[in-house]
């Protein structure tokens, strides 16, 4: 089978979201059901129809399990593949081969996280890591993980191109206008250039501003065969391609800090879904910090490397710029519980269904959706479009 024969054999018809921002009382498996139930019913099927599931956690090895039995269904397949943010759209290529090959009927996708109430929360949760997924190369140094890392990158792009903490704060500016555009964002007062400069320094160059929020969330799509999607009540986003790299688990393995795994996955994706740039009309980025913005423009061939600052300058990737980026406001003012690629992969299907009120792209035919994992470690692209080629 080649990845080409499986352009557009398979569509989300379905997505759901549950306990954004703080879900009080609520454990994740039970907010993840929240939101698997509403991806399923606005998929017009039932839990029954159900016989694939790709989940992952950060807080469980064997994830999967759990959840088939609190859903109380029966997959015939699983995929529970843990590459951190970028994991919900690297379950998307297993899911597409799965479905084309027969193997199951109806995939479900899905994710929670009460990371900001829970008692074991973020805090709890690097702590455990630094034992049970031990990165021998920096962790005897106590870094402040994950940002460190990210810092780490950021300020070799500053060393190599000249770019400028300015250049970052617009990353972080021109999420808060989005976010302003969609009533389910965190955050949505108003920021500028001069407040995300001004903000408390947490690992230089990055400012409180620069990095993701900490929130709650549950989310969750529903992918079948394109033939089936035709009968379903909502209108199919097909998935025209999929990619993921992997060249590294700690930052310090890189061999170039300026340049992720993305510079593969993205080419692959595109090639796989048979389009170049000029055809992306929207483009929703892992931004855990204002860095893997500029980063992944780079990366994904966007602009040439080094020129992601002036790239997104003078509002160049706010509403009404060159580029539509993260048009729900992004992890850094919509909603970041931990594991954030499934939330821009729902974000680029409302897109292109057109159903994002003041947000909406007009027009929006083709999206890109790339999640981002680890500390710059996992890279997943994927390509997604209103027409069945």
């Amino acid at each position: 089978m080649m990845l080409e024969s499986l352009r557009g054999q398979t569509a989300i018809v379905g997505v759901g979201q549950a306990g954004l921002g703080e879900a009080n009382g609520f454990s994740e498996i039970e907010i993840l059901a929240q939101a698997a139930s509403r991806a399923v019913r606005d998929a017009g099927l039932k839990m029954s129809d159900i016989d694939g599931i790709a989940t992952s956690s950060s807080s469980a090895t064997m994830w999967a399990m759990p959840v088939v039995e609190y859903l109380g269904i029966r997959p015939k397949f699983i995929e529970s593949t843990m590459l951190g943010g970028s994991s919900f759209l690297a379950h998307l290529l297993p899911a597409m081969q799965a479905l084309a090959s027969g193997q199951c009927n109806a995939v479900l996708v899905c994710y929670g996280s009460t990371q900001r109430t829970a008692k074991f929360g973020r805090k709890e949760g690097v702590r455990a890591r630094a034992l049970l997924d031990p990165q021998p190369y920096e962790y005897p140094y106590e870094p402040l993980s994950p940002i460190t890392s990210y810092a780490l990158a950021a300020q070799r792009h500053m060393h190599m191109y000249g770019t400028k903490r300015r250049h970052l704060a617009e990353v972080a500016v021109a999420a808060r206008k989005w976010a302003q555009l969609n009533p389910e964002a965190q955050k949505r007062d108003p920021l500028s250039i001069d407040d995300v400069l001004a903000a408390r320094m947490i690992s230089d160059p990055l400012s409180l501003l620069d990095c993701c929020l900490v929130t709650d969330g549950a989310g969750a799509y529903v992918l079948v065969r394109s033939d089936r999607a035709r009968d379903l009540p909502n209108k199919p986003v097909y998935v025209l391609g999929s990619a993921t790299a992997v060249w590294n688990r700690q930052i310090s393995s890189m061999h170039d800090l300026t340049v992720t795994a993305a510079s593969e996955s993205g080419p692959r994706a595109m090639a796989m879904a048979g389009v170049t740039h000029k055809d992306i009309d929207v483009l929703e980025l892992y931004d855990a910090f204002t860095i893997n913005t500029l980063l992944f423009l780079e990366d994904l061939g966007f602009c040439k490397k080094g020129e992601g600052g002036s790239f997104v300058e003078n509002g160049g990737i706010a509403p009404g710029g060159r580029l539509p980026v993260n048009t729900n406001g992004g992890g850094l003012s919509c909603v970041h519980p931990g594991m954030y690629g499934i939330f821009i992969l729902i974000e680029a299907v409302r897109q292109l269904r057109g159903g994002c009120g003041e947000r909406q792209v007009p027009d929006a035919d083709i999206a890109l959706v790339h999640g981002n994992g680890g500390t710059l470690s996992s890279q997943s692209t994927a390509i997604l479009g209103n027409q069945c080629p």
